[in-house]
């Protein structure tokens, strides 16, 4: 048997089993006990109030703030960007469990095309590495790379190759492996030919990157030209194994130093990696030619706390960088920022001075992201101009003014007034005046005066708590005690059926049925596996944190399926007494009577 998502359901127990909940949340958050739950601030959105609950013997979390929940697949799932398949095989990778096909069945976690295409990017790396390394075809690339400092060692740590600037050396190469030359194109290998006569390389007369996946898998390639032409830089399109957006370069040889010394150091590109490891940066990654995505934050921040940004020195390196900063601090980052004299970068800066003033100047001397907010603002101004003066002093304060230290605002400030020759207590009160405006202004609700540092939830209003509805909490408690124990759910299939009135517990209520009928045993854990919804998987982890007891009786399960039976009865005697009035107002006293009966006998009931 097999779930809806095409994972074994022994994997995704297996999985379950070995990956603590308590575990795999305590690498990300630090949580205190509270009776037999344990509690900490969510690493999802803002708060000061710890809101995060971890219930253990459920093996599930739930968020009382934001209403994110789930096991510990979905809690590696949202804290890293990845799907469901992607978060299994990873955990199943950790813990050393088999991940193989179910006898070569549809419903196998292993797709046949994409394995196929998996092994056709792994023989296409090798195949340009030797073409490189060994022909006099890639003598020229190999000329290019040495000139660039990038010799032996670095080439094969990092499998560069070189495409031949010949049609077909690929497609020859392939087709002669029996590898299905479309699923090929598809995958970003080949390009079709015009005619739509059949196949060519995609990648020709071009040094090599392979990409790899964070398992060490090649998934796509970045080719860079020799010579003149565009375009300078060509990828493998988007395809089922790579998407830009949440493949990081070297991901995969530098994730152990990341998780070891908590940081990572983001550059722009593959040279700038390939030179920083050489100078002794072996904690690096690269964006694949596109700006930091929120879902790339999530992959890091599941490895270390603190992020340096190092992009090129020129003015659109460091608009780039300054765009990453409410990405990375949404994410939960501590944010620095290196910085590049005269325009360069990294890797020019590193063969111009060296490793060691890289590592010194650059990487250990990089600032707080608001000081370089600060100096990135600073540029925009002419500060021999008054106007430019004082426009400068109203972005710095709207930079310095939200931060939570006094003591930290205290110390801008004082550096903005002997920057700018301004009083710092004039700096000060207008400080202290935006902060007034601020707080004035924002909505009240928890640490709302870092809503705008947190960029996954932008449009959170706070709401007034909300009592629920009887028949709300009649429902929520049948479910609870439903998700502890396989008779109750029996007894309420007998009883109530799918009578539930929010159609998200009719739902759960649906699938618990089927669940138990598969002659499983109670676990939340598992349950929550087995739905294919997000939103009812928010629903059922905030039942399953409900604090109810075991114990039961049958008085009880009755008295809620009485109140939850009450709501379309109430409505219906809604309806009748509106036909009623309606009826009395048209003259018609005997249709009025006679559903006048009609609510008496529905108010019985």
């Amino acid at each position: 048997m097999s779930t809806g998502r095409n994972i074994p359901e022994e994997v995704i127990e297996a999985v379950l089993l070995h990956h603590d909940i308590v575990d795999t949340v305590s690498r990300h958050v630090h949580l205190t006990k509270q009776g037999k739950y344990l509690k900490g601030l969510c690493p999802f959105h803002s708060e000061k109030t710890p809101s995060f609950t971890v219930t253990p013997d459920r093996q599930i979390f739930h968020c009382y703030g934001c209403g994110a929940g789930g096991n510990a697949i979905k809690f590696r799932m949202e804290m890293e960007g990845l799907s469901f398949p992607e978060a299994v095989k990873l955990m199943a990778e950790e813990a050393h469990i088999p991940f193989t096909d179910l006898n070569g069945s549809a419903a196998a976690p292993h797709n046949p095309e994409l394995d196929a295409l998996l092994q056709a990017n792994e023989w296409s790396a090798k195949l340009y590495h030797f073409l490189l390394k060994n022909t006099e075809h890639g003598k020229q690339a190999m000329d290019y790379l040495k000139g660039r400092g990038i010799g032996d060692r670095l080439i094969d740590r990092f499998g560069i190759g070189y495409a031949p600037a010949r049609w077909d050396t690929l497609v020859q190469f392939l087709d002669k492996r029996s590898f299905d030359l479309s699923a090929m194109e598809k995958g970003g290998l080949l390009s079709a030919k015009n005619d739509g006569t059949g196949f060519v390389d995609r990648f020709r007369d071009r040094v090599m990157f392979p990409i790899y996946n964070r398992s060490g898998k090649v998934i796509a390639f970045a080719g860079r030209i020799l010579g003149e032409g565009q375009p300078k830089y060509l990828n493998s399109p988007e395809s089922r194994l790579f998407s830009k957006s949440r493949t990081l370069y070297n991901l995969h040889q530098s994730k152990n130093e990341i998780r070891k010394k908590r940081q990572v150091v983001i550059f722009e590109g593959f040279g700038d990696v390939i030179s920083a490891w050489e100078a002794g940066v072996h904690n690096s990654v690269a964006t694949m030619g596109t700006a930091l995505t929120e879902s790339h934050a999530a992959i890091l921040k599941s490895t270390c706390d603190e992020a340096i940004v190092c992009y090129d020195g020129d003015r659109a390196g460091q608009s780039a960088a300054m765009k990453s900063i409410p990405i990375l601090e949404g994410a939960g980052f501590k944010v620095r920022i290196a910085l590049l004299a005269e325009g360069l970068d990294p890797d020019e800066y590193i063969r111009k001075y060296g490793g060691e003033r890289f590592l010194s100047q650059v990487i250990e001397g990089a600032v707080s992201a608001v000081k370089f907010k600060l100096i990135y603002l600073k540029k925009n101004h002419i500060l021999l101009e008054e106007a430019g003066k004082v426009a400068y002093i109203r972005e710095a304060i709207e930079v310095i003014a939200p931060l939570p230290s006094p003591t930290e605002r205290e110390i801008y400030l004082k550096e903005l007034s002997a920057d700018l020759q301004v009083s710092f207590d004039s700096l000060k009160q207008e400080c202290n005046q935006f902060r007034h405006d601020m707080q004035k202004n924002r909505a009240d609700g928890d640490n709302n005066a870092n809503w705008w540092n947190t960029g996954r939830h932008k449009k959170r209003q706070s709401e007034a708590p909300v009592l629920l509805p009887a028949y709300h909490v009649a429902e929520r408690r049948l479910l609870s005690f439903m998700l502890q124990d396989d008779e109750v759910a029996s007894y309420v299939s007998e009883h109530l059926g799918d009578q539930f009135n929010i159609k998200e517990h009719a739902a759960i209520a649906a699938y618990l049925y089927a669940y138990y009928a598969q002659g499983k045993t109670p676990d939340v854990s598992r349950f929550v596996s087995s739905l294919q919804d997000e939103k009812l998987e928010k629903v059922v982890s905030s039942i399953a944190v409900m604090d109810t007891p075991l114990e039961w009786s049958v008085q009880e399960l009755d008295d809620c399926i009485k109140e939850i039976r009450k709501v379309p009865l109430k409505s219906s005697i809604d309806r009748k007494k509106e036909e009623m009035i309606a009826a009395e107002k048209a003259g018609d006293f005997l249709t009025a009577a006679q559903i006048a009966s009609e609510i008496i006998a529905l108010e019985r009931q």
